[in-house]
């Protein structure tokens, strides 16, 4: 029995052997992958380091001490539903509406899609004309036409009065008007203001020389007729002698001290240059005179009186 007992035991004993060599085995080996595996741990450690969390973008730096990886600058981080941002310390811009090219800002002070430059044009409301920071300031006045429209009549640029060298005698080319005591200048009823009050109360006298030397301290001898000045006006001075002639018959506004002979040379040479006048510059005001200003009061909004008064020479810019 006892030696029956022994061989049992002994069996069990072979059996169990190989499975704790095996184990042995098995331990040595797991050991030598745990030395391998050090290196693979060791660069694991370091590639966490600069792991970059979800949604974080690229990393920016090692771990910041305190287990953490370094990920990009919040000033830098792309809001949701959001484009390009620039940086926290890129140039302010106080203004709601801007133009931005290149990080750079354009403030718009008046918070409208327009530029303001450095060079601060001024924009008032005032009529001006600007080019290069330049400032052209127009002296454009406005009047009220007999329809009711308002337009410009004032010239941009000053026109200097001339001299020009006439005749005194009258030009056999143009018919004289003859002397009418009734006569009225047609249409001056409808020219309101006072800037046409010489029209509307003209009306033509005879008298001889004494007459008029005793009554106006100026009476000269232009392009074969007389005239006489009289507020601000030349008039023909009808009888003064008894063969002056008149290509018209009216008022002349005077501007400069000019005598009428040279405000009517200096409006034909005005009109000349803009195109209205192609006759000669006689110092007459004859048809073709006439009918120039005529075309051009027209064409300004004035009241169209074929004649020299003084809206036509501010809008001439004479005076």
């Amino acid at each position: 029995m006892r030696v029956f007992l022994i061989f049992i035991c002994s069996i069990a004993l072979v059996s169990l052997a190989p499975e704790v060599h095996a184990g042995k085995h098995k331990d040595k080996k797991s050991g030598d992958s745990g030395a391998a595996s050090k290196p693979a741990q060791k660069a694991q450690a370091k590639s966490a380091n600069w792991t970059t969390p979800k949604g974080g973008g690229k990393g920016y730096g090692r771990n910041n001490g305190v287990g953490q990886p370094v990920v990009k600058p919040a000033q830098w981080s792309k809001p949701e539903g959001a484009g390009k941002t620039k940086p926290v310390n890129t140039w302010n811009n106080p203004s709601s509406v801007t133009h931005s090219k290149k990080e750079k800002n354009w403030n718009n002070a008046n918070k409208h899609n327009e530029w303001n430059s450095a060079n601060n044009w001024n924009n008032s409301n005032t009529v001006k004309y600007s080019k290069k920071g330049k400032n052209w300031s127009s002296t454009e006045k406005f009047t009220t036409s007999p329809d009711g429209q308002s337009y410009h009549y004032q010239s941009k640029t000053k026109v200097n009065a001339k001299h020009f060298n006439l005749s005194y005698n009258p030009n056999p080319a143009i018919q004289n008007v003859k002397f009418n005591k009734n006569y009225h200048i047609n249409g001056s009823q409808y020219w309101n203001g006072e800037s046409y009050a010489a029209f509307r109360s003209y009306r033509p006298e005879w008298h001889d020389q004494g007459w008029w030397r005793n009554r106006y301290n100026r009476v000269v001898f232009n392009s074969g007729g007389w005239y006489y000045w009289n507020a601000g006006w030349w008039y023909p001075a009808w009888g003064y002698a008894p063969n002056a002639s008149y290509a018209y018959d009216g008022p002349i506004y005077g501007y400069n001290g000019l005598t009428p002979d040279q405000v009517i040379a200096n409006v034909q040479g005005a009109l000349q240059q803009q195109g209205y006048y192609r006759g000669g510059v006689d110092g007459m005001l004859g048809p073709y005179t006439r009918e120039a200003l005529a075309n051009y009061q027209r064409h300004h909004g004035l009241n169209v009186t074929s004649a020299i008064d003084r809206p036509t020479l501010e809008a001439l810019g004479m005076t």
